[in-house]
């Protein structure tokens, strides 16, 4: 990989500006970054949070553009958000974690400086995530919209259960009784789908996972099928306040009889890893495993 170090020479710089962290962080990185001969362009949010004055790009999607690597500074929330806006670009993304969990961020705040040392060196491994999408109708317009997790269709404020059709490649799969259902990507294994009981499952598999929300049947599980199927959800019953989210983040009113179909998009990001990471050694570490 010593090719792709020599390569990246514009270093993109964007950050979560609600976290106080990020400020001290984006500034080692440009300061690092300048030493090592190389230019650091900040998004113009991330600039003013850490009061930089190099080249800026109005928003992530130009950002992406002009750079060879993206920095995201931030939690898996910010993650999320940034892989929507650059859904497409062939630009890999860095994650630098400023959160708690960070299965998306996954080099520490403090090990930052060395990181970038391995990066310049090309002591790093690019790997391919799959974005999925959704298309349809909600109360009367069309949607369409991309997400790296999730897509979660579920009960709104009122506190009773929505019951919904599930078709995979028009075929009927069941009815669910339920808070909710969630239908996510490999890469949204271990976020909501996993809380909710879905199985772990490691990036590289092509699956959809379909996770009930507290089913009134209990012998309702989550259930796996092939990524590149389409998965379907009608919303049924005579009453129903349900809404549909993308990464937890986007959210979309459904109404009675509205039919939203979910499958891969053609639209991808590009995660850079350091090498010798790897997914397993992630789940042991992020959710204390032993060995």
């Amino acid at each position: 990989m010593k090719k792709l170090g020599k390569k990246i020479s514009r270093i993109g710089l964007v950050a979560n500006v609600e976290k106080a962290l990020c400020r001290a962080l984006v500034r080692e990185a440009a300061a690092v970054i300048q030493a090592a001969s190389r230019q650091a362009i900040c998004e113009q949010a991330t600039a003013q949070l850490a009061k930089l004055s190099g080249p800026t790009c109005p928003d992530v999607a130009s950002l992406t553009r002009a750079v060879d690597l993206l920095m995201v500074f931030g939690g898996d929330g910010t993650m999320l958000r940034i892989a929507r806006e650059a859904a497409g670009s062939p630009t890999p993304i860095l994650g630098i974690n400023a959160g708690s969990l960070g299965f998306l961020t996954d080099v520490p705040a403090d090990h930052l400086p060395v990181a970038l040392k391995q990066i310049w060196a090309g002591e790093a491994i690019l790997e391919t995530r799959p974005l999925i999408e959704v298309s349809g109708q909600a109360q009367g317009r069309r949607i369409s919209a991309v997400a790296l997790n999730d897509f979660v269709v579920s009960r709104g404020a009122a506190p009773r259960l929505i019951e919904l059709e599930v078709s995979v490649d028009e075929e009927v799969l069941t009815r669910y009784r339920c808070d909710g259902l969630i239908v996510c990507s490999p890469t949204g294994s271990t976020a909501y789908s996993l809380a909710a009981g879905g199985a772990v499952v490691n990036p590289s598999a092509e699956v959809f996972t379909i996770t009930p929300i507290c089913p009134h049947t209990l012998s309702n599980r989550s259930v796996v099928v092939n990524l590149h199927s389409t998965v379907k959800v009608k919303v049924l019953g005579k009453n129903a306040d349900v809404i549909l989210t993308a990464d937890g983040q986007t959210m979309m009113p459904l109404a009675i009889r509205d039919v939203v179909a979910i499958q891969k998009s053609r639209h991808a990001i590009r995660l850079l890893h350091l090498a010798g990471s790897s997914f397993f050694e992630t789940l042991r570490r992020k959710l204390n495993w032993g060995l």
